[in-house]
Order: structure tokens, then sequence, then C-alpha cells
């Protein structure tokens, strides 16, 4: 029995799209400040889970909730189970939309609305491919299950409850990336770095460094920097040397005087943090800056460390675990938080993206070596180890052909430095919904996906789960 699954997802075009809307009419937004024990990060997170359930149930599936942080929906009958993991929350959708960010408008082709493209759009479009499976009639030899999860643009915890009381599938796709296939995702750690107050002794100095602030997430390059000074005498010269600093290194920045301080402004470039050689770090820059004045030993140690071992060096060079793979590239450093107050811990804030391939637990013996010598406690927050599936994985051939046969394009085979939900399934690929060249706005402000990409990924969904489950 042959399928034409492009014709398949067209005569279900108009429902498509209905439900499509009505998810992302839900603003399924974090908030665990009125949260309860019904919907733990908050009523519209709840509201776009149990809308998923419902129209699962609706349309004869097996529908469970877990601990309502998480569900899935399920058809099909085998010991063995292919999973599909999507999620319904979405970041906040800030300012400057030219449209309501949750009505789910059309324009010239695009649906725009918070989501969409991350991950309500992708959602809908595997579950209608799991319902064009399962309406078929095709035998299976394994059961379809997608996994709904609710918190994966915070801390993942809706996946981590959820595999503590069910099932690991046999292998998987999460349609929240980009196509072809992305088959090998780098490990990810967020950690401090902290200095204790009064563990550094020095003489009198010129100035006194007060307060230094930078940045605010650990995954982003921070673009605004600012550092506070006493001092007794003029500071003409210091504001001299500062507009220097600045124009050699085609910089902004500002300076003013405040009650005896001299305030320094620094603006930076931000970008995501796997890659920060694409911003410019204004922490680091001002750190480079002030190590060129008379501080005192608390403040110049500072200051010396940020500027000596991370400004400029996102490889991890300066600390003997630079290293770097032909699957995932290269180890980074992000400098992602800096915070200085004089006499009390300074904190330096680190966000490290490691190759498949690197012995994390040897490899960064040089990186503790060097924190036990100058007196840095490392207080680890996250940590996700890398994901590989191997290129001649049967999961991974098969996703390849069925792109390739709804494309006419190659398959060609991604890593990335970011984490997908992928990494949660022991044998688990993203697969789409972004295809090559089309631009990537999700969390942005009038986030959108072409209607015609969204029927397109339908089809390929719907072929690539009866590929890997008849």
């Amino acid at each position: 029995m042959s399928i034409n699954w492009t014709e398949e997802v067209e005569k279900r075009k108009q429902s498509f799209l209905e439900d499509t809307k009505k998810l992302l009419h839900i603003r399924s937004v974090l908030d665990e400040e009125n949260g309860t024990k019904e919907a733990p990060f908050g009523e519209g997170v709840r509201a776009a889970l149990d809308f998923m359930l419902e129209l699962g149930e609706k349309d004869s599936f097996t529908t469970k909730n877990v601990e309502n942080v998480a569900g899935h929906i399920e058809f099909g009958e085998g010991e063995d189970m292919l999973g599909i993991l999507c999620h319904v929350d979405v970041v906040p959708e800030g300012d400057g939309w030219s449209v309501d960010p949750y009505a789910g408008e059309i324009r010239d082709g695009k649906l725009i609305a918070r989501g969409v493209l991350d991950d309500k759009g992708p959602t809908m479009a595997a579950y209608y491919a799991m319902r064009i499976v399962k309406e078929s009639g095709l035998p299976l030899s394994k059961r379809v299950r997608m996994i709904i999860g609710t918190d994966e643009e915070s801390e993942w915890r809706c996946v981590d409850t959820y595999f503590k009381h069910e099932e690991m599938p046999t292998l998987g796709f999460a349609p929240d990336a980009d196509f072809p296939i992305i088959y090998a995702e780098k490990g990810l750690t967020d950690f401090d770095i902290r200095f204790k107050e009064g563990s550094v002794q020095g003489g009198q100095a010129e100035l006194k460094l007060v307060t230094f602030q930078s940045g605010l997430r650990y995954n982003m390059v921070p673009d605004a920097a600012e550092a506070t000074i006493d001092l007794d005498s003029d500071p003409t010269y210091l504001c001299q040397s500062f507009d220097e600093f600045l124009k050699e290194n085609e910089l902004e920045g500002s300076y003013l005087m405040d009650s005896g301080q001299l305030v320094f402004r620094l603006k930076g470039i931000s970008s995501h943090g796997m890659e920060p050689r694409n911003g410019r770090n204004a922490g680091l820059y001002l750190a480079q800056f002030l190590t060129t004045l008379s501080l005192d030993a608390e403040g110049k140690r500072f200051v010396s460390f940020l500027s000596e071992h991370l400004h400029l060096k996102s490889r991890g060079e300066s600390f003997g675990i630079a290293f770097e793979d032909d699957i995932t590239g290269p180890l980074t450093i992000n400098i992602g938080k800096m915070k200085f107050e004089s006499g009390k811990e300074s904190v330096v804030g680190v966000n490290l993206r490691y190759p498949v391939t690197f012995n994390f637990k040897e490899g960064m013996k040089p990186f503790h070596e060097i924190m036990n010598h100058i007196g840095g406690e490392i207080v680890v927050k996250t940590h996700m180890k890398p994901h590989h599936v191997n290129q001649e994985d049967m999961l991974v051939k098969t996703l390849a052909k069925v792109y390739e046969e709804h494309t006419g394009e190659k398959a060609e085979l991604l890593s990335i430095g970011g984490g997908t939900y992928a990494r949660s399934l022991q044998s688990g690929v993203a697969f789409g919904p972004l295809f090559p060249g089309r631009e990537d706005i999700a969390h942005k402000k009038d986030e959108y996906m072409f209607v015609d990409d969204l029927l397109k990924a339908t089809a390929i969904y719907a072929q690539a789960i009866y590929e890997l489950a008849k």
C-alpha cells in the first residue's frame, strides 16, 4: 500500500491550522510564582499540556498526564517504542511585535506567533503526522509515543520527572531544531568561580575597585558592563585613558563622577554563548582596561583573572583545556556573569561547552589545578553530558532517506553547541522543523513559520514515523 504523505497532509490542512492556532492562543510562559500542585509551572503552561492531551483523547489516542509537568500521547503496539519529544512552554513574548503575539495571524504565507517555531508549530506537525499514520491503518511493529514537556525553556524538570516514572523510548527524535539532522550535541555545563572576600592581601593602592557588574545569563555574551572606583585625585587622566582604550578597540562607553566615585560604563555586542567570538564581551573588555590602573589587591586580582585568562580566550587555551574534534568542533568558554563588590565574595559565571569526544573528568584537571592555585572555588549549577548518535545508525539513515525523498536535497548531518530534547533520549536526534536557508527567529519578536514549511514538515514526520515504526 503506497501513501502520498503530502496529499494526506493537504487533506487535513484546515483542521491542522485551526488546532495550531488554538495552541498558539495559550500564553504558556513559566509562572512558578503562581504555581500550584495542579499547575507547578503556572496555569498557562498547564493549559497547553491539557490542550494536547485532550486533543489526543478526542482522536482516540492513549494519553497520560505525568505529575502535571509532562504527558504523552500514544498509539500502536509492540515492545519497542518510537519517541517524539516536544514541548509546549514558550519564552515570554517581549516587546516590539507587529501583531498580537498569541493571535496566530497569517501574513504573506507566514504564521506569526510566540512559539510557532519553538515548539508549538512543530509539536502540532508531529501530532498530525502521528494521526495520519494511525488513520492509514498501516501495520506497525512499535508503539509511537509523543512525549510533551512543559519546562524546556528553563530547567528541563519536565523530562527529568517524566523519565523517573515512564520508560525510555527505544529510539526517537525531537522536532525542535533544524533540518536535515542534528546527530551530535556538545556537553554543556554552567558553573560559578567564586573568590572569597579577604582572601588576598596587598599594600596601599591609588585606586580602589568598589563594584564591577556585567551579564545576567550564563549562555549570553554580555553587551554591557559597569565598574565603580573610589579615588581622591583628579580623574582627568583616567577618563582620557578610557577614551583612548575605547578608540583603540572600536568600542562605545562613558564615565561620570558620583560622590567621589568614578563610574565607567562600556558597551559590547551580545551573542549566544555557544560561540563567544560572535559577540564582544563588555565585561572582559572593561576588565582589560582596569588592569592598566593601580588598583587595590582585591580588585586587581578580580580584573586580572578576567583579563589574563579569559579576555579573547574562549577556547580554554589559558587553562590548558583547549580541545577540538571533527564531530562537534572546539571546546568553548563563555563568561556570561561577572560580579564584584569590595569586601564581599566575587563571582564569575561560566558557560562551558565541550566536544563529544572530550573526557570531561580528565580533561578538566588542568583547569581545577589553576583554580586551586589562585583560590577560586568552583560551584557547578548545571551539567548535561554530550550526545551523539553514530552516523551509520538506523535512526540517522532512515531520517536522511525520508528527508532526501521529500526535499531532493542531501541530508547533511549537523552538530551543535546548544542542547535539544534529543539528548534526553538514549538514541535520539533533533529533526527539523527549520529548513536550510530559513531565518531562525525563535525567541525573537514576530516569531514565524511559513505555513508551507509546517505542512512539508508534517509530511516528512509522517513518513519518518512510519518508516521507523513499521
